[in-house]
């Protein structure tokens, strides 16, 4: 017996980050939008915990019990008395390292993969309570469709979304550390007062109408800068994208992964087109979103 689950990558609307708390964290205001990019976990009864991967980004993945999808079937183990004793496949889809959650994918689909496969029987409050030991994007991935994050951007609110938003995904040749994008916030930030994080307003009533030009003019991402600091070879990727036509550009997350947003499924083909014929960025894809999150296929 077997168990499959589907997990969506996310992009970040909205990253609005505040100064660092005493704990090194920083609270936010974290607008997820989840979009058709997925990894797939499959686990299966083993004589011990082992992780293995394929797909094209597989080399980047630690097989060990660092890597979320082995943490977290651990920690549910451990909450029943359990023996871990799973084999966790990840079929890998969501770029490594990119800024769009792959490895907190990984880890809410390990999670609900050994709890049907255990007959665990988690409450949904006690899966989302582990996802967020596990990381501050985890319970995203479990949820899926759009939210804000608030606190480490773990404790969700669900947003009403009025349509279907069409996205441009550009990876970059190497990835980028999340820590230390933080880390280079931080420097930045040395010497000015940084505000509290807040959801836009505007942003959130583009979501709820699924209007994309009034969206495009309200996506932000406070970490850009950090990024582009770190990585400026991403400035010519979105200005790249920008002249194609996205009607929005913007490193999603932590970066490297660039973000654009398109009017529509044939526009995002064009501005998809001209990105890889840029040759600013190592591979391209389209996705639309929201979608589902952590499903058992």
């Amino acid at each position: 017996m077997s168990v499959r689950v589907r997990v969506p990558a996310k992009v970040n609307v909205q990253l609005a980050v505040g100064g660092a708390r005493p704990d090194g964290f920083h609270d936010l205001a974290n607008v997820f939008l989840a979009v058709g990019m997925y990894d797939e976990i499959t686990v299966t009864p083993a004589d011990e915990l082992r992780v293995t991967c394929s797909g094209p980004y597989a080399e980047q993945v630690p097989l060990d019990r660092t890597n979320l999808a082995a943490r977290a079937a651990l920690t549910l183990a451990q909450r029943r008395g359990l023996d871990p004793a799973v084999h966790i496949h990840i079929a890998k889809d969501i770029p490594v390292a990119g800024g769009m959650a792959g490895g907190s994918a990984d880890g809410a689909g390990a999670l609900l993969a050994c709890d049907a496969l255990w007959g665990a029987g988690a409450s949904r409050e006690e899966l989302l309570e582990i996802c967020a030991e596990l990381g501050s994007d985890v319970p995203f991935s479990l949820v899926g469709g759009a939210a804000l994050g608030v606190g480490r951007g773990e404790r969700l609110t669900a947003l009403e979304v009025g349509g279907t938003f069409y996205w441009v995904f550009a990876m970059a040749e190497g990835g980028l550390s999340t820590p230390a994008v933080f880390r280079e916030f931080d420097r930045m930030a040395q010497g000015r007062e940084v505000p509290e994080p807040v959801a836009s307003a505007e942003l959130l009533e583009a979501l709820a109408k699924g209007d994309a030009d009034a969206l495009a003019a309200a996506v932000s991402n406070d970490l850009q800068p950090a990024a582009l600091s770190l990585f400026p070879e991403l400035a010519e990727t979105l200005e790249a994208g920008r002249e194609a036509g996205a009607l929005a550009a913007l490193v999603s997350g932590s970066g490297p992964t660039t973000a654009f947003l398109a009017r529509d499924a044939e526009a995002a083909e064009k501005v998809a087109e001209a990105l890889r014929e840029s040759r600013t960025c190592r591979a391209v894809r389209v996705a639309a979103g929201p979608v589902a999150g952590a499903t058992v296929l």
